[in-house]
């Protein structure tokens, strides 16, 4: 596989969306959570750098989510991973 076919925008939603498995911590004041960093370190470097996540580099084995981060966390987790219920006939 040549790595310009990877799309690394899906990479991060995919990883995003996986963080919601693993949210805790939510502080009400600020809307930020902690998640579980154990994913690919150029994804999180990515979605550190669209303001979704705190910086993830530290001793921490989690990181904090914004409260944009968090809401597009939970947001790309329903869309990608819940099952659709079809519409009554």
């Amino acid at each position: 596989m040549d790595e310009q076919d990877i799309d690394t925008d899906r990479i991060d939603e995919a990883v995003l969306a996986l963080m919601f498995l693993t949210l805790h911590d939510l502080d009400r004041t600020s809307g930020t959570c902690r998640a579980w960093k154990t994913f690919d370190w150029d994804a999180l470097g990515r979605l550190y750098e669209g303001g979704l996540i705190n910086n993830p580099v530290g001793k921490a084995k989690s990181v904090v989510l914004t409260s944009a981060g968090r809401e597009r966390c939970e947001r790309l987790f329903h869309g990608l991973f819940c099952a659709r219920r079809k519409a009554s006939v």
